[in-house]
């Protein structure tokens, strides 16, 4: 497993952008597709953006055209750019690493066996 430390959570207006963080403790994600969940209160951890290892990338259909995903150079960080965002986008936000070959990235939590510890995401109407 891989320690996964996420950041760059917050209060934002409706319309607002947020950067997410998420950073593998002392490797890097080689070999690894990634992925970003969110949990709402009362609600299934439910799927958001994926990276694959060799960085195709998949949105959930809520998302797509409005966050991007995508990793650093040396594929130690990945991040969540978060653009017009909506009240129905705030959830806590976790970060998922899956040692894997997968041409697409997964887009279950069971398929995922690294979590990091989440970051509060809360837009405002």
């Amino acid at each position: 497993q891989v320690q996964l430390v996420e950041s760059g959570g917050g209060l934002v207006q409706a319309g607002g952008s947020l950067r997410l963080s998420c950073a593998a403790s002392g490797r890097t994600f080689s070999r690894y597709a990634l992925a970003w969940f969110r949990q709402a209160p009362g609600k299934e951890r439910e799927f958001v953006a994926g990276l694959s290892w060799i960085d195709s990338t998949d949105y959930a259909d809520s998302v797509k055209g409005r966050f991007t995903i995508s990793g650093d150079n040396a594929r130690n960080t990945v991040y969540l750019q978060m653009n017009s965002l909506k009240p129905e986008d705030t959830a806590v936000y976790y970060c998922a690493a899956e040692h894997g070959l997968n041409i697409r990235p997964p887009r279950r939590t069971y398929e995922y066996e690294s979590w990091g510890q989440g970051t509060q995401v809360t837009v405002s109407s």
